[in-house]
């Protein structure tokens, strides 16, 4: 295997791309369309693993699993003004089918609002139907001409998981984007990567939408990754196909949406803001494997054999009691080898058994997240392993928040935000009088990508000015540079 380029905290991208490699999760820049990344088998388990986390707190809430058509109309995207002209740059389009010019041109989807809305409209006419709330995970695909990285920016996102609800109201519609942050919010937290809420500038929302939600996390470079959006949609969508919802109280009005969605770049963060210098750390209710047992072999091949089996026997109990526990019993590749390996692959806990271990009935456990070694008797191997993995997932997230939290900043002038954003990024909070235009020149006097936007919870300012105006702040804005 390839020793690390770099490590982490010098060029976070090309440890980053090592580590996807190395770790056999994701293979990006070989398959000859640019743009896209494949999955190989150890990084779609990963993938898999945070799904099931996603789909139990969405399905517990009502959502319910769909799966609608790649192909959307080109009469339909254009049926909604708005929402083409915010992805008119960004579709790709079919306008063949074999040696045949279409008839009508074919979009593979940027997103799904259009294509839900219009079956929607057949589907449900009344309250008595509502809220209904749909999600469907599925590949999207936006002609993304920027530079192309794995998993943050792609022109086919594999693992895009978009929830779409319509609602005889826009307070039920807004209820439900509370209950969409509510989800997120414990979906992430159970990954344990750190993250901040904020609304959206009105100029960088999305289209279509009354207003946008977005959860930003921060990778080790210092710059901020949008890692989950949430959208009031209004009745944007269903005036256009006139989704028509006949009220409790015998009226008749369109329908209130929301949508909401998360894609590949979850794991993107999962990887990056765990990992150390010598590869992947996963949280251990996401790795597909838990546990690594290794066999050290003896100084003969009877006691060689005896250690193996003594290995074989702690990974069927491990198993046995629920643990995704694996033995390596390949005899030609040396514990230290194995050791490396499985630390790229970022399994949270090694078991290493030999001679020793066998004439003392113990265990040797080894922590991928503190380097830190212990032993404990054979006897207590579950329990010792089940409290041990707890340990390192509370460990975990521990730390992951609070190098989240030395990176948000609060300033009051330009030049204090300026000098953060150059130094060491990160997030800046920042006093805002509202206006569209001191927020340009905050941006581009303090050299961040953008304005987050402000936080959701109302804020004492108290004597706080815009530092562009010097009018009172009306809110903080959050600025960084960003992917």
């Amino acid at each position: 295997m390839e020793k690390p380029p770099s490590k982490k905290g010098e060029s976070f991208g090309r440890w980053f791309d090592w580590v996807l490699s190395e770790a056999e999760i994701y293979d990006y820049g070989r398959y000859p369309v640019k743009g896209v990344g494949v999955w190989m088998p150890y990084g779609f388990k990963i993938r898999e693993k945070v799904l099931n986390i996603l789909r139990n707190l969405l399905n517990s809430s009502g959502h319910e699993e769909v799966l609608f058509p790649l192909l959307i109309t080109e009469d339909m995207i254009k049926k909604e003004g708005e929402h083409i002209k915010g992805f008119e740059d960004e579709v790709f389009w079919v306008t063949h089918g074999g040696l045949d010019p279409l008839d009508i041109k074919l979009a593979l989807r940027p997103t799904s609002e259009v294509a839900i809305t219009h079956m929607e409209t057949l589907w449900y006419k009344s309250y008595r139907q509502l809220p209904k709330k749909l999600y469907q995970v599925v590949s999207v695909f936006r002609y993304e001409t920027k530079a192309t990285r794995p998993m943050i920016r792609l022109r086919e996102v594999t693992t895009f998981k978009e929830a779409h609800t319509l609602h005889d109201s826009f307070e039920d519609a807004d209820r439900q984007v509370r209950e969409a942050i509510e989800i997120y919010s414990k979906f992430f937290d159970e990954l344990g990567i750190p993250y901040i809420v904020s609304k959206r500038p009105e100029w960088d929302k999305f289209p279509g939408a009354l207003y946008t939600v977005a959860f930003d996390t921060v990778l080790p470079d210092g710059r901020a990754l949008q890692i989950g959006t949430v959208h009031h949609l209004g009745q944007t969508f269903t005036r256009v196909f006139e989704t028509i919802i006949h009220k409790r109280d015998g009226s008749q009005d369109y329908g209130w949406q929301t949508s909401y969605g998360v894609s590949d770049r979850v794991i993107a963060s999962l990887i990056s803001i765990h990992g150390d210098d010598r590869g992947a750390i996963l949280p251990p209710n996401v790795a597909p494997i838990q546990v690594i047992v290794i066999p050290i072999p003896g100084q003969s091949e009877d006691e060689t054999d005896l250690v193996w089996r003594y290995a074989s026997d702690i990974d069927n109990e491990l198993k046995k009691s629920g643990l995704a526990s694996t033995v390596d019993l390949d005899k030609e590749r040396k514990p230290v080898e194995k050791y490396y390996y499985y630390e790229i692959k970022g399994i949270p806990l090694r078991i290493e058994v030999g001679p020793r271990e066998l004439r003392e009935n113990s265990i040797t456990i080894f922590r991928r997240d503190t380097f830190s070694r212990f032993k404990a008797r054979r006897e207590e191997l579950v329990g010792v392993v089940r409290e041990t993995l707890s340990d390192i997932e509370r460990n975990m997230k521990k730390k992951a928040w609070d190098e989240f939290r030395s990176y948000i900043r609060q300033v009051r002038t330009i030049e204090e935000a300026a000098d953060i954003i150059a130094t060491r990024s990160g997030i800046v909070e920042i006093p805002w009088c509202g206006k569209e235009r001191c927020a340009t020149e905050i941006t581009e006097k303090t050299g961040a990508s953008k304005m987050l936007g402000t936080p959701l919870e109302v804020r004492e300012l108290g004597d706080l000015k815009c530092p562009i105006c010097g009018e009172k702040a009306v809110t903080i804005a959050r600025i960084a540079k960003t992917y």
